[in-house]
């Protein structure tokens, strides 16, 4: 059976995990549409199933071994979000259920991500918590605007977050260029995602819809696109933001 490839930048989101006066923590993430895409580009979209068990807290995803001719299933736990709890106990079992098959394993070993004051939008909510400090909140969008990972390791060896327009957050180097087709067409691939990433985030616009117009542009669909292709569709996207 095929693995899972590993994560880039425009798979990848962060939210704030701890905020002070000094700064915030940011953990990373993925969201369970990551884990969509990853297991159709892996498996194909009808090679692969999930179901749900003990009002939705277990996740069962089931791929197709076409060499066994039989499913192989990994399970796990979640636990319910703040909000849309049903929903979000669901989403977060079929993304630990996801790590179970290797989808975003690497985010495991991403590093202390510490952003200082000066680069966060920081405000004093005017409460306090149980010690009695005051509680801050922070206000400013963070994104991964580049990502390497080992891919024997699966260990993540650069990672960049930025934020309003400018770069917060830098861990290790990046790798060497890469150096045949099939690794520039997904470096091109990564770029251009990344850039629809970036600009949705920033103007509040639905990445699906984003996505049409770029296919519809190029006049075909992502799928099918070539190197030239993304570098045009990161080319169209920053027109957008002109």
């Amino acid at each position: 059976m095929n693995i899972p490839r590993v994560l880039n930048a425009g798979d990848v989101e962060c939210r704030v995990s701890k905020c002070t006066k000094d700064g915030v923590n940011l953990l990373l993430y993925k969201t369970a549409r990551c884990d969509m895409q990853v297991l159709d580009e892996t498996y194909g979209p009808m090679n692969w199933q999930r179901r749900h068990s003990r009002d939705n807290a277990n996740c069962i995803i089931s791929v197709w071994d076409s060499d066994k001719k039989q499913w192989v299933e990994k399970e796990d736990t979640g636990t319910e979000s703040n909000t849309e709890a049903q929903k979000g106990l669901a989403s977060d079992s079929f993304k630990r259920a996801g790590f179970n098959w290797g989808i975003g394993r690497e985010l495991y070993t991403a590093p202390v991500i510490w952003i200082r004051a000066e680069n966060c939008k920081l405000k004093d909510t005017g409460r306090k918590d149980k010690y009695n400090n005051p509680v801050y909140a922070c206000n400013t969008k963070f994104y991964v605007s580049a990502m390497d990972v080992d891919e024997k390791t699966r260990r993540i060896t650069y990672l960049v977050i930025a934020a309003d327009n400018k770069v917060v957050y830098t861990f290790g180097g990046p790798k060497a260029e890469p150096k045949n087709k099939e690794a520039e067409l997904l470096a091109e691939k990564a770029l251009c995602r990344q850039s629809v990433k970036q600009y949705c985030q920033l103007h509040g616009a639905d990445e699906k819809e984003a996505w049409q117009i770029i296919a519809d542009t190029i006049g075909k669909p992502s799928k099918e696109f070539a190197k030239e292709d993304w570098q045009e569709g990161k080319r169209i996207v920053e027109a957008w933001g002109k």
